[in-house]
């Protein structure tokens, strides 16, 4: 032990020395909550965060307590006369149940409302499938979404197996919507993917006429287009040939929803090393199969969440439509509310539609957190 001591240059008792050992070795204290934690970090890390976060909690605690007395407890769920709804001190939930078809489905015909539910769940059905990654394969998206259409067009349109015929003009409320959200989504990524490559191409002409229609539709409101698309687009064609309105309206929406999505994308082409373009072109790729193979994926990974987002916003641009005379679910319930028997519960009714698109728009967004954790795993940071 002397020697120990000796080599360690240590002149303290064995006893001493081994419970400084022991004290030091100790770990720090931890937390065991983890909320308590989380709430010191974010919530009181200061005196003025504390404040603040009193401040907020008050503030909810006293608006959450008044819409809870309102929409729960003071309201009327169902009831076929609005003058119980009138004697009530709260929220009038019954408008919505009185009018739930006419928001929904628009001006579509009365009768045929069941053949849109159809579509409806074929539809987001559909979209379901496709989101989850066993169903990210040619074999099995390429039927489904070719069956998908083929009995949503079937059963909008109508005209065959005994469907009475239904115009485009006459398609509203949420099937309306998604018609429209999914158009645009679909017809404008492809074109916003190769409205990005065009400006960042290397041929004057490509990067020109790229940069010349980004910068064009940028430029202007989405209300614009959708003027141009119905009311000036039709003078230009020729005499007889008309195009349906509602492709018109989907494409220039679609050309809108490009132009923004295409400057993400082009974020995301910058953000990729000079390298990964080198190592394409040592492994003797041509350039579109670099772009497929390696530059892309690794693009679209980058600018996700900027995708997701303009992605949420097409799908609020919808309710656009109603300057140019087609019913959305939002444009269906401002008529509905025309009503005089109803019109004062136009609250209960907005409320509705927002948490119809609150759904879907949180739905893509925790959708997108679920894509970015599958693309991050297996990645070093």
């Amino acid at each position: 032990m002397a020697e120990m001591l000796a080599r360690t240059g240590d002149d303290s008792p064995p006893m001493e020395r081994t419970a400084f050992v022991h004290k030091s070795s100790e770990p720090p204290p931890i937390e065991k909550i983890g909320a308590l934690r989380w709430m010191r970090q974010n919530l009181f890390s200061s005196p003025f965060n504390s404040a603040l976060s009193l401040v907020t909690l008050g503030l909810v605690v006293y608006w959450g307590a008044g819409f809870i007395k309102w929409g729960i407890l003071d309201a009327v769920w169902y009831t076929p006369d609005h003058e119980v709804c009138r004697a009530a001190a709260g929220a009038c939930w019954a408008v919505i149940a009185e009018k739930h078809r006419p928001m929904l489905f628009g001006v579509y015909p009365y009768a045929e409302h069941w053949r849109l539910i159809i579509a409806l769940v074929v539809y987001l059905s559909t979209v379901t499938a496709t989101l989850t990654p066993y169903c990210w394969k040619r074999s099995i998206l390429i039927p489904l979404w070719t069956v998908s259409l083929a009995v949503t067009g079937v059963m909008l349109w109508g005209g065959v197996f005994g469907l009475t015929y239904v115009d485009s003009a006459q398609w509203g409320g949420l099937p309306l919507t998604m018609v429209l959200f999914t158009g645009t989504v679909v017809i404008g990524f492809p074109i916003a993917i190769l409205l990005a490559l065009g400006r960042r191409s290397q041929l004057p002409a490509v990067k020109a006429v790229s940069v010349t229609l980004i910068e064009s539709m940028r430029g202007v409101p989405l209300i614009t287009i959708l003027f141009v698309a119905v009311n000036v687009f039709p003078l230009f064609l020729p005499e007889g040939l008309e195009i349906d309105k509602m492709l018109r309206v989907v494409v220039g929406m679609a050309i809108f929803f490009a132009c923004y999505q295409a400057e993400v994308i082009r974020g995301g082409l910058q953000a990729i090393p000079r390298g990964q373009y080198e190592a394409a072109e040592a492994l003797g790729l041509g350039y579109w199969r670099m772009m497929v193979k390696i530059i892309l994926p690794q693009a679209l990974r980058i600018c996700l969440p900027g995708i997701v987002n303009h992605i949420i916003a097409a799908l609020k641009n919808t309710s656009f439509v109603l300057i140019i005379g087609l019913f959305d679910i939002l444009t269906a319930t401002t008529a509905v509310m025309q009503d005089p028997l109803w019109r004062r519960f136009f609250v209960e009714a907005y409320l509705f539609v927002a948490a119809v698109y609150f759904i879907f728009c949180f739905a893509l967004s925790k959708y997108s957190q679920r894509v970015e954790q599958w693309l991050n795993e297996g990645r070093r940071f």
